[in-house]
């Protein structure tokens, strides 16, 4: 029998795995989702994220591990049983069938009867704002609108969790911005949960409660965006948040949580990430936050300036050869010389055994 209903209080990934012969996919994932959180999968290509989303799905198998939704175990369960929601990357839209026969195909493979299958598709049409177009074809939808289609079918059999792999990659920049306030305004109707996997961390941060963040299969930091944007645990979480510039330094010497280092043949201020008593540190600064200052820290060689609008992204050489990336308000020319600093508590400070 399938699970259809989004009355539950939570799902549990407990140690889960997955192994595509000596690859593993997944290593030992532990997560618990509560009824109506928004939780973002985010991490590079191949971190395991689809993965996880297709084992959840029940589209793989698991090697290792189980998942419950509340005291049933799920993951014996065959796709349709499962009763969940989801929404493709790719829409996966049947071009021969009209938007109204999209939505309520999964409604027609439960057997709903047809009075209450069209009430859920008019429903879930109105959700997402597309009951005019309810008699088109979805080449005569912009993608946009294609992809709310695919979530309207997929709230459409009242799932207890929602699926997104990826769902916003396929549109323009402007659609994307759209769509990421339309799916937030969705997920608070519906009350039920969704786990979306993305390696945008913008996304992630937009819309999640929660930000899972995987690398080579495993679990490096679950946190709120806040945590996430200003507090990572680890340096590559921390690159993976934008902190672009990892420079290599030396304490000299520890004020509470903030410590002093020397850099390219320079002193920063920084604010230190758990075990910073190793003399050997690494110093990670988004470049936003990395600046030309009249008696800044750290000398470079102008290599390049991009035009960002407000402001320009340059990017410089140490002395001691190492990249880094700046804002400033002007334009530098090619060979100049800048100094640069950045405020304290911007300065995350990681062991340097973290730098892989």
């Amino acid at each position: 029998m399938a699970i259809t209903s989004r009355d539950f209080r939570e799902l549990r990934l407990e140690h889960i795995s997955r192994a595509f012969g000596s690859h593993n996919a997944l290593r030992d994932v532990t997560l618990t989702v509560k009824r109506g959180e928004f939780i973002a999968l985010l991490g590079p290509s191949g971190c395991g994220k689809s993965t996880a989303l297709n084992c959840l799905a029940g589209l793989l198998s698991l090697s290792g591990g189980g998942i419950w939704l509340d005291d049933r175990r799920i993951d014996m369960l065959k796709p349709e049983d499962r009763g969940f929601g989801m929404v493709f990357q790719n829409y996966a839209l049947f071009p021969h069938m009209t938007v109204r026969r999209n939505v309520g195909f999964g409604l027609q493979m439960q057997g709903v009867a047809k009075a209450k299958m069209d009430l859920k598709v008019e429903e879930s049409l109105n959700v997402v704002r597309l009951a005019q177009q309810a008699d088109k074809l979805p080449a005569q939808l912009s993608g946009g609108q294609q992809q709310r289609v695919a979530i309207a079918r997929a709230i459409a059999v009242e799932p207890p969790l929602v699926l997104m792999d990826e769902p916003l990659s396929n549109l323009d920049a402007k659609l994307r911005l759209e769509m990421r306030g339309e799916i937030r305004r969705i997920h608070r109707l519906l009350g039920s949960a969704t786990i979306y996997v993305t390696h945008d961390q913008d996304e992630a941060l937009s819309l999640a409660d929660r930000i899972v963040v995987l690398r080579d299969g495993g679990v490096r930091q679950i946190g709120t965006p806040h945590d996430l944007y200003n507090r990572p645990a680890h340096l590559d979480v921390a690159e993976f948040m934008g902190f672009r510039n990892a420079l290599p330094a030396r304490i000299l010497r520890k004020q509470g949580d903030d410590v002093e280092m020397s850099l390219s043949g320079a002193t920063l201020w920084g604010r230190g990430m758990d075990a910073t008593d190793a003399g050997e540190v690494v110093a990670a600064i988004r470049p936003c936050d990395l600046v030309p200052m009249p008696e800044g820290a750290i000398g470079a060689i102008v290599t390049g300036m991009e035009y960002s609008g407000e402001n320009f992204l340059g990017s410089g050489r140490t002395a001691d050869g190492y990249e880094v990336f700046f804002r400033a308000r002007d334009a530098m020319a090619p060979g100049a010389t800048v100094r640069l600093g950045a405020p304290a508590d911007r300065v995350l400070v990681y062991p340097r055994e973290n730098v892989q």
